[in-house]
């Protein structure tokens, strides 16, 4: 009997310490799908495996990114295949239909942001910076900056209640440097958690076995078979570690971990959204540490 109640005591305790804590929602919001599977995929993987919650955005069909398909049939295949990562990295992921490379940054567009933001109840809210070659990266950056504000406004999209408190808006790791660098404020070992994201990434064939390869020209490089394929996208997208995001991960992370970390995801702070302590952040970013 006695056996029985210390079991249930702590089976008790688990559930009270597990659902007691607070959910953490992020939404990371990209131009194409596989934008957000790309810069903000292990740290996704990471939030899921701790219960959070977190939706993926693309804000257009990727309708134009390939060199044999294209229009509503490759949107479709799409839509699809974004699911299909959706599932296997444990997130939402939601496309707008709006067409791959004439995404604007409308007031209709800036309007849709606000609603995904305040219907999900964002935490953290994640996109590009405005320096990109791509002009759907560019523009996705200003949307997001754009509601950065007004997700606490009540009157801007009043058919949404605002939000109380205003996200923490981050920009997704990229390696231009004019007219100011990439600054890693935030960085996350995803180390152990690379190999799912490679083959949540996966799900997107159109993109990684077919329209990069090709438009790299390498379309001949791609394996046969499907582990093979995951094989050859983890080499081709296990990025080095340099200085600064080295200095960032023994931060946040402590010297001697910070050290050994073999892959990170990394993230700068915008400064429209609200300027995080960083206390906040590391409780706003659970597995920073761990």
């Amino acid at each position: 009997m006695k056996k029985i109640s210390v079991l249930f005591l702590t089976l008790l305790a688990f559930v009270l310490t597990t659902y007691s804590q607070e959910k953490i929602n992020v939404v990371v919001i990209g131009a194409h799908p596989d934008d957000c599977d790309i810069d903000a995929g292990g740290t996704a993987l990471k939030y899921a495996q701790l219960g959070h919650r977190v939706l993926f955005v693309s804000l257009t069909n990727g309708d134009a990114g390939h060199h044999e398909k294209g229009g509503g049939a490759l949107a479709r295949i799409r839509r699809a295949e974004s699911q299909e990562a959706g599932k296997r990295f444990g997130v939402s992921y939601k496309v707008l239909d709006n067409h791959d490379a004439e995404l604007m940054p409308t007031l209709e567009n800036r309007h849709e942001i606000i609603r995904i933001i305040r219907e999900w109840e964002a935490d953290i809210v994640i996109s590009h910076r405005p320096y990109d070659y791509h002009p759907d990266h560019r523009n996705a950056a200003l949307l997001v900056q754009d509601a950065a504000f007004l997700v606490v406004v009540p009157n801007v999209v009043s058919d949404v209640p605002a939000l109380k408190k205003n996200p923490i808006f981050l920009y997704s790791h990229d390696g231009f440097q004019k007219p100011s660098p990439f600054k890693p404020d935030i960085a996350v070992d995803i180390t152990d958690v690379f190999d799912q994201k490679i083959y949540a990434m996966a799900a997107h064939e159109s993109q990684f076995f077919e329209w990069l390869p090709w438009l790299y020209g390498t379309l001949d490089q791609v394996p046969d078979t499907d582990e093979q394929r995951v094989k050859w996208l983890a080499g081709f997208r296990r990025a080095p570690i340099g200085d600064e995001l080295r200095q960032s991960l023994v931060k946040w992370y402590g010297s001697e971990k910070g050290k050994q970390v073999k892959i990170a995801e990394s993230f700068e702070i915008c400064e429209y959204g609200r300027r995080p302590s960083e206390d906040e952040i590391r409780r706003l970013f659970p597995m920073i540490g761990n």
